[in-house]
């Protein structure tokens, strides 16, 4: 059955685009853990580089009492609005190089016409490849280097830095549906789910973003200035650390990540594996994490938890 709906409208100022760019893109909701999404897409919106060329249409693709926009409450009167934001932007690096960022909510409705209109637009615009990125649960210890599942069309990439390759059965985001029409259309993509300690999935943990950075840094050549979510991380990874010197439990549940992790490192040779291979979620297990993770999780998209809340 044809959709009718308009998804999107062109920015009345939208920026000429030049043919070629690379496309990276990354949508809050659903895992999100670390909150790693939705940092890369402050970070990048509030460098103030990014010039709105499409937005796509909150009634159509958006469950309002799902994820309620923001209204601010101004003494005695409502100052302003804030609906949440879908649309695919240019954007410069810290070098000047410019690329595509398709950013926002994932969309609620209409995933396979919101699918169609962006490889038809990535198509029309003559995108050079498509990164993207976002983060799930797993049983890893925070004193380690973030891992990644990497998937798509480069095989470059997944040899040198997919740490884990299951075969299994996990719900899909939009960003799957995504990869899948562009690897069925021919194009170059990868997508980067990254490996975020389990016990700070509902925390804003910006040794995400970081990570998250970095794959996109992998896969397009492209440079983003992260210090300010480096001396945040210290000064995150400092309060974790205080709390786990006050509890015994925590900081056994650490010593056993921490030592699974380093036995196989002992031994890796290639792609540097976080968890051995032996102990590697099955795909119930892998499930119910993340049924955990989701079920936890706070009611709307924006609102963040500290460590171990």
């Amino acid at each position: 059955m044809p959709f009718d709906a308009p998804l999107y409208d062109a920015a009345d100022d939208a920026p000429e685009v030049p043919h070629g760019l690379p496309l990276v893109i990354a949508f809050t909701g659903f895992t999100d853990a670390g909150s790693a999404a939705s940092q890369v897409i402050d970070h990048l919106r509030e460098a103030g580089d990014l010039q709105t060329v499409l937005r796509f249409e909150n009634d159509v693709l958006l469950d309002y009492r799902a994820r309620r926009p923001i209204v601010v409450f101004d003494e005695d009167h409502l100052s302003d609005y804030r609906p949440p934001r879908l649309e695919l932007s240019l954007g410069r690096d810290t070098l000047g190089q410019r690329f595509l960022l398709l950013s926002g909510y994932e969309p609620d409705f209409a995933w396979e016409a919101f699918a169609s209109s962006v490889t038809e637009a990535a198509h029309a615009l003559g995108v050079s490849g498509v990164t993207w990125v976002h983060a799930i649960p797993m049983p890893v210890p925070h004193t380690r280097p973030l891992g990644a599942t990497v998937s798509g069309t480069r095989p470059d990439l997944t040899a040198a830095h997919s740490v884990w390759k299951p075969r299994t059965q996990v719900p899909a985001t939009i960003g799957h549906l995504l990869e899948y029409r562009f690897a069925e259309a021919g194009a170059k993509i990868a997508g980067f789910v990254l490996l975020v300690p389990h016990y700070l999935g509902d925390a804003e943990y910006p040794a995400t973003a970081i990570a998250a950075f970095d794959s996109i840094t992998l896969a397009t050549g492209l440079v983003f200035d992260v210090e300010s979510l480096r001396q945040e991380n210290e000064a995150f990874v400092a309060k974790v650390a205080e709390q786990i010197e006050q509890s015994d439990e925590l900081g056994t549940m650490l010593s056993g990540l921490e030592e699974r992790y380093d036995a196989y490192m002992a031994g890796a040779t290639q792609a540097t594996p976080l968890i051995h291979q032996g102990d590697l979620p099955s795909a119930d297990e892998l499930a119910a994490e993340l049924e955990r993770f989701l079920a936890s999780r706070p009611g709307d998209d924006d609102r963040r938890a500290g460590p171990f809340s």
